[in-house]
């Protein structure tokens, strides 16, 4: 899809159908906006793209409140779906929020704005682990958002056995009951990683055999989105499934009988951030964004709301060393973070197509 998220989209039709019953007529708008604040005399607008419920909304209406700066707020599924919409209308949005291969991917294209880090004064509270990455040296171009981790969230009554592989995802002794995750990198690193292989191979031998694992799992797992994977595993409806770990402790939060999984293959570690469009002509108040956001009491708000880990240290004691935001050292060495390559990706690509053409 382009702009909007397919949540966006199905509650898009389900008001137009309200008002055709009503007698109404739906009004139009490019993306949501993240305000009630009508008495607020704004003096600019700025265009945030981020992931699937990944923000607590309340912090963009106070950020509103501070600067008079209106937000329209759109989402995206994965981290292809926003380069494609960005790739097809470049000057859409101001503000991404993608993950690090994808930004490493956006700054070898030249599509991001160098950072002015006079501007973001709080970028100072980001914990030293997440400064300066291989891809974004000196963070001329990110500041880091949120972290996690990528892993196996199952039902204890349901599952006999504490997951500790990825081949419990393929096991078809949870046919129909499985689920993976609908994204092009997560899906194919799993099958990767069951294999015995890095996430980041372009190996053609190890990316045919991740294929064939995955076509032959037709009948064990269908294709969701993070979200929805967690509400199915707590509602019972599903028995295990892959999800990002901030999920994952929500799911866990609302039903203790599941538990989550970092198997001992390995799994990916990300960190997504706040990067600027170069198209953007609303720099000033990105920047005053990314500040914003970089408050630690902004970030404890946004910890809360959705279950990830900031890299703000200020934010870190509201959590009690929670087990899934804050993995062991041992847990986090056996991962590895995505890379970018561009033939690679090509390859990725092409075995998506095949593997949800086939679904």
């Amino acid at each position: 899809m382009n702009r909007h998220d397919k949540k966006a989209s199905r509650l898009a039709m389900l008001i137009a159908a309200c008002c055709i019953i009503a007698g109404c007529t739906p009004s139009s708008g490019n993306g949501n906006t993240a305000n009630n604040n009508n008495s607020i005399n704004y003096t600019s607008t700025l265009r945030v793209y981020n992931a699937s419920e990944y923000i607590d909304e309340s912090t963009l209406r106070d950020f509103e409140k501070e600067y008079s700066i209106k937000v329209e707020y759109d989402e995206f599924e994965s981290n292809e779906e926003m380069y494609e919409t960005i790739k097809h209308n470049p000057n859409a949005y101001d503000i991404l929020v993608p993950s690090d291969y994808m930004v490493d991917r956006l700054i070898k294209e030249g599509a991001l704005a160098k950072l002015d880090k006079s501007l973001i004064p709080n970028i100072s509270h980001v914990a030293e682990d997440y400064i300066s990455p291989a891809y974004d040296a000196g963070n001329d171009y990110t500041v880091p958002y949120m972290v996690g981790t990528l892993g196996v969230l199952y039902n204890k009554k349901q599952v006999a056995e504490p997951v500790e592989s990825w081949s419990a995802i393929f096991d078809p002794n949870y046919s129909s009951k499985a689920l993976m995750l609908d994204s092009e990198r997560d899906a194919i690193g799993a099958a990767l990683k069951m294999l015995g292989f890095s996430m980041n191979s372009s190996d053609d031998s190890e990316l045919s055999q991740a294929k064939a694992s995955l076509l032959a799992s037709a009948h064990i797992f269908a294709f969701l989105e993070s979200e929805d994977i967690r509400d199915r595993l707590v509602a019972g409806e599903s028995y295990i499934g892959v999800v990002y770990s901030g999920d994952a402790k929500t799911a866990i939060d609302r039903n203790p009988n599941l538990a989550y999984s970092i198997p001992a293959e390995g799994a990916n570690k990300w960190v997504d951030g706040f990067v600027i469009l170069n198209s953007s002509p609303h720099i000033d108040e990105a920047h005053k964004f990314i500040n914003y956001m970089c408050k630690p009491s902004i970030a404890v708000r946004n910890m809360a709301h959705i279950g990830y880990t900031s890299p703000i240290k200020g934010a870190w004691s509201e959590f009690g060393g929670n087990k899934i935001m804050f993995p062991s050292t041992e847990e986090l060495e056996r991962c590895e973070a995505f890379i970018y390559d561009e033939h690679a990706t090509q390859k990725y690509h092409s075995i998506w197509q095949d593997i949800r053409g086939y679904w």
